[in-house]
């Protein structure tokens, strides 16, 4: 697939089909776990996979509701797949204490940006690009609420260290059932208010 086409699919889909990821494909969508970047090469990222459906219907259960309340079908169970997309911070602070960017005072570098999360969103991108090339659809769940997040946490087994960004879902995209535009959906700005050039 051309990659102007994968950037034209890209969206977040809520309404899958009845039909399993193979395990091939799957294995191939995860190599973009390996593509990943990370500060310093710190390697943070951490993805738990569940193919579970009564894992996959607990993660429903907790996440589902706001969707629903927008006019959304249930979708989260029906999608055959769910990527847990975890960071593991401390793995940033062990390569950054012993860094050569450490200055004189310092334990460690400050993080005016938490990279942890940065490399979250950017394994995510890819992932999600991996699974469009595949012939798939992604879509995301998450919570601001940290009692849902840990209650997500839970139904995945989530070690300690690992705090969950979200959840992935990937399956066979379901492009007959037409979904409801939310109320407060937004427009895409147009680029000239986005984009600032200083040349």
């Amino acid at each position: 697939m051309d990659f102007a086409d994968v950037l034209r699919r890209r969206q977040m889909m809520r309404s899958y089909k009845d039909l399993p990821v193979a395990d091939d494909v799957l294995q191939r969508v995860l190599q973009g776990l390996r593509r990943a970047p990370s500060a310093g090469f710190s390697q943070g990222h951490r993805l738990v996979i569940v193919t579970d459906q009564k894992l996959r219907q607990q993660a429903a259960d907790i996440a589902e509701g706001r969707y629903v309340d927008l006019g959304f079908p249930r979708w989260i169970a029906s999608a055959p797949v769910h990527i847990y997309l975890c960071t593991r911070e401390q793995s940033y602070h062990e390569r950054y204490g012993q860094a050569e960017e450490v200055r004189d005072g310092y334990t460690e570098i400050p993080w005016p940006v938490p990279f942890w999360w940065f490399d979250c969103g950017a394994l995510f991108v890819l992932l999600q690009l991996a699974a469009l090339n595949e012939g798939l659809a992604t879509g995301y769940f998450s919570s601001v609420y940290t009692d849902e997040l840990d209650a997500l946490a839970e139904v995945a087994g989530l070690r300690d260290d690992l705090a969950l960004a979200g959840v992935i879902t990937i399956g066979h995209p379901d492009l007959d059932r037409v979904l409801p535009v939310p109320a407060n959906a937004a427009t895409r700005l147009p680029n000239d208010e986005l984009i600032e050039w200083r040349v």
